[in-house]
């Protein structure tokens, strides 16, 4: 079977699972159901999706279960971190990668032509907050 990782996320689950999330989309309702359906692999879960991005993203959140891997796969993206010891700046472009570790708060700026990037991110508990 193929899946359109652009559309449909994968969901990866304890013991090596892995799944099609069919019929999502971003609604708070649809968003809600995947976190019940998926809760019992609590810390485990991960979901996988691919993104084109352009632009500043108009939030910070942060994935206080686990670590998230985003990988740039076109153009170049700034991600900024909020550590401790105050805004860590972390420029991808495609082939390159990073890690933004459990409960930091993070954002990105894409650029005017923006660029795709694939997050593999803990699906659980994630929050926002404005930026």
């Amino acid at each position: 079977m193929t899946i359109d990782i652009t559309k449909v996320p994968i969901h990866l689950g304890p013991g090596g699972t892995a799944s099609a999330v069919d019929d999502f989309d971003w609604s708070e309702e649809r968003l809600a159901a995947y976190e019940r359906a998926t809760r019992a692999d609590g810390a485990d879960g991960r979901m996988v999706m691919m993104f084109h991005v352009v632009g500043a993203w108009t939030t910070w959140e942060r994935h206080p279960l686990g670590a998230e891997v985003v990988v740039a796969c076109t153009g170049v993206h700034r991600f900024t971190q909020e550590l401790d010891d105050g805004e860590h700046v972390i420029e991808l472009s495609a082939g390159q990668a990073l890690v933004n570790a459990p409960g930091v708060w993070h954002t990105a700026d894409s650029g005017d032509e923006g660029g795709w990037i694939m997050t593999i991110t803990p699906g659980l508990d994630t929050e926002h907050r404005p930026r």
